[in-house]
């Protein structure tokens, strides 16, 4: 049948009249004008062998940029914004007795008015408030109080600035150009300002103590950070995940950005037994740790296969210590293992419609602001491209689980993304130094916590 079309090449031998078809032969991507040149699905000319025919050749390449790379950033948006309104907020550490933990504890130390805090992280059983009839106020029961400190939080700044010279604009607007380069560009950049903040929030733990990182301070704090605990951080240290291109030399200050969050620190201490490379951890448990299961430690050998007890017991906890989990973030792979845990006892992840909510405007359901994802135990479960995988190298090594209670997990914007563009086609070539245009993105803003024991996460995991 004359004309018809079955693959690209029929689709593209109609286009350009190359193959048989009629019409101008005029190709500018195939390089045929008037008959002559070379189709670009071919190796040689197959009108003629005539010489200097190769200046008619002339690849035109389409206006629309095609990215071929996935620039999703789920984990910035799934995470709750709030405005910044203030540096910092006051936390209850500790009960006046019972300790800090989500368990009200008891012990051998009886109540008095000038009882030590280690004491009355254990009170006597028989001192915690029941009283006699006719009670001396001051003998027989006596005055109390709760514990508190000061959390700090200050905006990060995160920009990417751009250029692009006065000839590469009027370039690109006519010939083989893209056309307005500016609005490309911005738009990718915009991506990529996008993309980088999603990576901040899953960035691995221990590349706040890779080797040459000096400034990792100065991104949002990674929700790996703000999810973990004195002990991770010790028994991290121990089996010297902490020392890529590093020598363990049993201090301290070598996960002291690890640990240091808000201004306050999770508690490590450096045993007095070891030697270089094989010195001793551990870690002080406190209201700044967060649930976190990685098993017997963090060699290859301790990696464990993933299994849903582990994650049912993980929301136990969760709840046990009065948080409410609201999503589950991890990676593909680990997104996969639960599901083929699930199907190999003939159960099926169900599916969940998310509306999201920006400084308390809802979407609507069931138009295009909403998106349906998988759940577990009703809980949703997002996918993030970046999620790590914490511990030894082993060949089946899976994704990390955090479990998240976002009504005190969220990012506190000062300034929202902006775009700032300056340059010769505003008039201005003076404010960037050139004969071109410089664009830059800009936001403010700070990942914060308000209760560390309602969140939760798995670590250190294998897919069998």
């Amino acid at each position: 049948m004359s004309g018809y079309i079955k693959t690209m090449k029929d689709l593209e031998a109609a286009t350009y009249g190359y193959g048989g078809n009629s019409g101008n032969a005029l190709l500018k991507a195939g390089g045929v004008v008037g008959g002559f040149g070379t189709p670009h699905d071919a190796s040689s000319n197959p009108f003629t062998a005539a010489a200097g025919l190769g200046d008619l050749y002339n690849v035109l390449y389409g206006q629309k940029v095609w990215s071929m790379l996935n620039q999703e950033v789920n984990p910035l948006s799934m995470i709750a914004k709030r405005p910044y309104t203030s540096s910092g907020w006051r936390v209850l550490k500790s009960r006046p007795i019972g300790g800090s933990g989500s368990q009200f504890a008891t012990g051998a130390n009886a109540v008095t008015a000038n009882i030590s805090s280690a004491n009355a992280a254990a009170p006597r059983a028989d001192t915690i408030g029941g009283v006699g009839e006719n009670a001396v106020i001051g003998t027989d029961m006596v005055a109390l109080a709760p514990e508190y400190t000061k959390l700090y939080v200050s905006p990060k700044t995160i920009a990417h600035l751009f250029e692009f010279s006065e000839l590469g604009m009027e370039l690109a607007a006519i010939d083989d150009g893209v056309g307005d380069i500016r609005a490309i560009v911005r738009e990718d950049m915009g991506k990529l300002h996008a993309e980088v903040q999603s990576k901040m929030l899953v960035m691995p733990l221990e590349k706040y103590n890779e080797n040459g990182t000096t400034g990792i301070e100065k991104n949002y704090t990674s929700l790996m950070k703000i999810v973990s605990s004195a002990a991770e951080l010790a028994m991290m240290q121990e089996d010297n995940i902490f020392h890529n291109s590093k020598n363990n030399d049993g201090t301290f200050a070598q996960i002291a950005d690890a640990a240091t969050i808000y201004g306050s620190t999770r508690t490590v201490t450096v045993g007095n037994t070891g030697s270089s490379g094989n010195f001793t951890y551990t870690g002080t448990a406190s209201f700044l740790d967060a649930e976190v299961d990685f098993g017997d430690g963090y060699l290859a050998g301790d990696c464990r296969v993933l299994t849903l007890s582990l994650l049912n017991d993980m929301i136990r906890r969760i709840r046990q210590n009065g948080g409410n989990p609201k999503v589950i973030i991890t990676g593909y792979d680990t997104i996969q293992k639960i599901s083929d845990l699930l199907q190999a006892q003939e159960r099926f992840m169900d599916r969940k419609e998310i509306v999201p909510t920006h400084n308390g405007v809802r979407g609507v359901k069931g138009q295009e602001v909403g998106f349906r994802v998988a759940t577990y135990y009703d809980i949703p479960i997002i996918p993030a491209k970046d999620m790590p995988s914490t511990g030894a190298g082993t060949s089946n090594r899976i994704s990390d689980i955090l479990i998240l209670d976002t009504d005190h997990l969220w990012l506190s914007v000062m300034k929202p993304t902006q775009y700032f563009e300056d340059g010769i086609t505003s008039g201005n070539p003076f404010g960037v130094g050139k004969l071109g245009n410089q664009g830059m993105y800009r936001t403010m803003a700070e990942t914060c916590c308000s209760f560390f024991k309602g969140q939760g996460k798995i670590t250190n995991l294998k897919s069998a």
